[in-house]
């Protein structure tokens, strides 16, 4: 079993599998000043709807006493203080698929205000499940998403504002990032949904669109 110090395996916020600690650990070793160094794993962010994560060596002092720091045999982790809730019961393993490469597992996903951050409050909290919500995701999963996954697009609904109204959408795959996403939401997604659910007054796209394979918005 996977030796640990500090804490033991059940409260470990991150895993890491035995095959994906060796890979680490072999590389941490290249390292200069190997043995200053951890890794360090944490979200940066959300993309496609999902968590996005950096997995990186730092040294271990760096860390402040907020943060949790443990060790895996011989690989210090370190992960900040505001990813832990994030990561909380993930694993780190190695995945062969493709070229290869770590990949977290993550059972945790992105809040609807960290998929759409600076909705306002009283409409997040309107969460998904009122009847107008319920309409626009049945004409998405129905209608939009079967016709844009020819290039890959995919649009979810991410919030809805039942008393106006209004839709708050995410694109992601060959959407997200795309200079023609705006003509696609403008001459598909939101024709559908305003011919299937006339009472919709405003669509509103939330995607952050510096982020995709072909960003055409820069920070």
């Amino acid at each position: 079993m996977t030796q640990t110090t500090e804490q033991t395996v059940d409260d470990l916020v991150v895993t890491l599998t035995d095959e994906a600690r060796g890979i680490v650990a072999d590389a941490l070793a290249q390292e200069p000043n190997a043995e200053e160094l951890g890794l360090w794993l944490e979200v940066r962010g959300v993309e496609a709807g999902k968590f996005a994560y950096d997995l990186y060596f730092q040294a271990v002092n760096d860390a402040d006493d907020a943060d949790v720091t443990y060790v895996v045999e011989n690989v210090a982790v370190v992960i900040p203080a505001n990813s832990v809730d994030d990561l909380r019961g993930s694993r780190l393993e190695w995945s062969s698929d493709g070229d290869g490469g770590l990949v977290m597992v993550n059972p945790n996903t992105p809040s609807l205000a960290q998929v759409a951050p600076g909705l306002p409050d009283d409409v997040l909290a309107q969460g998904l499940e009122g009847p107008l919500a319920q309409e626009v995701i049945a004409v998405l999963e129905r209608d939009v998403n079967p016709s844009i996954a020819s290039h890959g697009g995919r649009a979810d609904l991410v919030a809805m504002d039942e008393h106006e109204a209004v839709v708050y959408l995410a694109l992601s795959g060959g959407c997200q990032g795309c200079a023609m996403s705006r003509m696609t939401l403008t001459q598909g997604i939101e024709v559908t949904l305003r011919d299937q659910v006339p009472q919709l007054t405003a669509i509103v796209d939330v995607t952050d669109h510096a982020v995709g394979e072909n960003p055409f918005y820069s920070n």
